[in-house]
């Protein structure tokens, strides 16, 4: 039976789709058991619908409007996904930030996150848009992308996958963030399978 990754997303899914195209044609050796959203209107769970995945959508607003706290949303996120067994946990634009009633559901089950910055540098939100305009400020040259295991500290993991993006005189935002997504789509998939070897490599050593 193909390992089960679980995905979360926010927004279009592009990155999705990059992992559930490597899973059709064999290139990622595994199964995308469920897809969950933090917004209803993610553009992700119909790209996940027409591949013939489950999704699931658990927004924080209610919680929020109901005073509840935001540890008990974490909780039930993981509830969600510790449901459908995953090997892997993919963070794939999800745009929350987990703490530690969410991390601490999963003390075995590794969780990576894709960011569109080389480590350390332009942690966050809209990461493009702030490498840019230190680029036109004459603070770097390049950026770059990664995937990183995931902890508490916002973009702050161990860096798995690390690759330089050029930034060109010519360059427009819109350009750089082109480019930027073709190194995404490669990297997501190249790190989902980089972390589900080094489990079955894992599951093997136990078993000798």
């Amino acid at each position: 039976m193909a390992p089960r990754i679980v995905v979360l997303i926010s927004g279009t899914g592009s990155n999705l789709q990059a992992l559930i195209d490597a899973v059709q044609n064999g290139t990622l050796q595994a199964e995308i058991s469920l897809v969950v959203s933090n917004r209803s209107n993610a553009y992700g769970l119909e790209r996940a619908k027409m591949a013939g995945i489950p999704t699931k959508v658990l927004a924080l607003k209610p919680y929020t409007s109901a005073g509840k706290p935001r540890t008990e949303y974490d909780a039930d996120l993981a509830q969600i996904i510790r449901e459908a067994q995953p090997v892997l946990v993919v963070l794939a634009g999800f745009m929350h930030i987990l703490s530690s009633a969410f991390l601490d559901e999963f003390p075995s089950t590794p969780l990576i996150n894709l960011h569109p910055a080389l480590p350390k540098q332009f942690d966050g939100a809209k990461a493009i848009e702030r490498a840019f305009e230190a680029y036109k400020e004459g603070k770097i040259q390049h950026t770059g992308v990664m995937v990183h295991r995931v902890i508490q500290e916002v973009d702050g993991g161990e860096p798995l996958l690390v690759q330089e993006v050029e930034i060109r005189k010519e360059d427009d935002l819109a350009a750089l963030q082109e480019r930027i997504h073709a190194v995404e789509h490669v990297l997501i998939v190249r790190g989902a399978a980089m972390i589900l070897e080094e489990e079955a490599n894992k599951h093997k050593a136990v078993s000798i």
